[in-house]
């Protein structure tokens, strides 16, 4: 029996508007287009918000969001523990001291020369290793290094101290480390889940690498007021080349004055949930080396995104980097010393430190 339909179907026209599939694939194509543009090129807050919405449809995740193995990367901190508020626990007291020989004390004052190095007596001086600051400056004094905290970047725009040879080398674990507000910031740090999903890496100013020695002082180095966001591809590499750089350098010289710090500016973009944490556009190192009657000082200022140029390439005269950041580094030397470190040019600042 043949059904015979009492309309014409081939004179049914549907009424109304009406996408066909391929047009609505092709819309949300162009919509994550236009995300992952908005995101300025970032991929991660595009396959965060795609899980999000793989979850709300009940698809589950298309994949985890853990990124591939970062050796700048803490696990994530539990974000129902106490609410992200950080708290001085009893294993942050224990501890493990500088190793003997140490020629510094948790202020950053040199107190006895590194062996075969002789001091001069300007590096005896109180704080001799930390940039000029003010009475009313959030300064946080650990044994590791000395910071000066800026609220209203919930960043830090200098971390000083000094390095030796014998303090990167040990075997202090990064791995089970996590990072935690820094009890000792009065106005309270960013939190690390003010990162997640931001697209930017926690990055170290104190690098955990340079603390190797003790296991106490790897772990204050994980305290947010330690971090910094930083692009990945800056973080994990020409940042992490300039860090292993410096501790090259350290050994070879037998110890070296460290300050390294974000450039901090009004009008900074934000990221963060509970804190708006503005995200530096370039970041800096001051080196000096003081070994009587030797001295000499290098100054790095790198953009924060990835780069393959040559470290030399980033070498500007101190003076620059002060100019752009308002921070008088090492302002207890004398003057004319100061003024002749700080204003020598990339060419002669390469060959004194990268010729050997």
């Amino acid at each position: 029996m043949r059904f015979n339909p009492r309309f014409n179907t081939k004179k049914y026209h549907r009424r109304g508007f009406r996408l066909r599939g391929n047009t609505l694939v092709l819309l949300f194509i162009f919509f994550l287009i236009g995300l992952f543009l908005h995101y300025g090129g970032r991929t991660q807050p595009v396959v965060a918000f795609w899980n999000d919405i793989r979850h709300l449809v009940g698809l589950g995740r298309s994949r985890p969001d853990k990124q591939p193995d970062n050796p700048y990367k803490a696990p994530e901190p539990d974000e129902d523990v106490a609410s992200d508020k950080g708290s001085g626990s009893s294993e942050d007291k224990a501890g493990d001291e500088r190793p003997s020989g140490s020629a510094s004390d948790k202020n950053g004052n040199a107190s006895d020369a590194a062996p075969g190095k002789t001091m001069f007596d300007f590096e005896k001086q109180v704080d001799f290793a930390l940039p000029a600051f003010q009475s009313a400056d959030e300064v946080v004094r650990r044994d590791g290094y000395v910071l000066r905290y800026r609220d209203a970047y919930k960043n830090a725009d200098w971390v000083a101290y000094p390095l030796l040879a014998n303090e990167i080398t040990g075997d202090a674990d990064r791995d089970g480390e996590q990072f935690k507000p820094d009890p000792l910031v009065e106005t309270g740090t960013a939190l690390p889940s003010d990162y997640t999903r931001s697209g930017y890496d926690r990055g170290h100013l104190a690098p955990a690498g340079d603390f190797k020695f003790s296991q106490r002082l790897t772990r204050e180095s994980f305290y947010m007021s330690n971090v910094s966001p930083q692009e990945p591809q800056f973080n994990r590499g020409i940042w992490k080349e300039l860090e292993e750089l410096v501790r090259r350098w350290a050994v070879r010289d037998n110890g070296l004055y460290v300050v390294t710090g974000s450039v901090l500016k009004p009008g900074l973009p934000t990221i963060g949930r509970a804190n708006e944490v503005s995200v530096p556009g370039k970041f800096y190192k001051v080196i000096l080396y003081c070994d009587k009657p030797n001295v000499r000082m290098i100054g790095f200022l790198l953009d924060n995104k990835a780069s393959n140029s040559s470290l030399k390439q980033f070498v500007v005269p101190v003076d620059q980097i002060e100019q752009l950041t308002g921070i008088d580094f090492f302002p207890r030397l004398p003057d004319d010393l100061e003024r002749s470190l700080e204003s020598k040019g990339r060419g002669e600042m390469v060959d004194e430190w990268f010729s050997y």
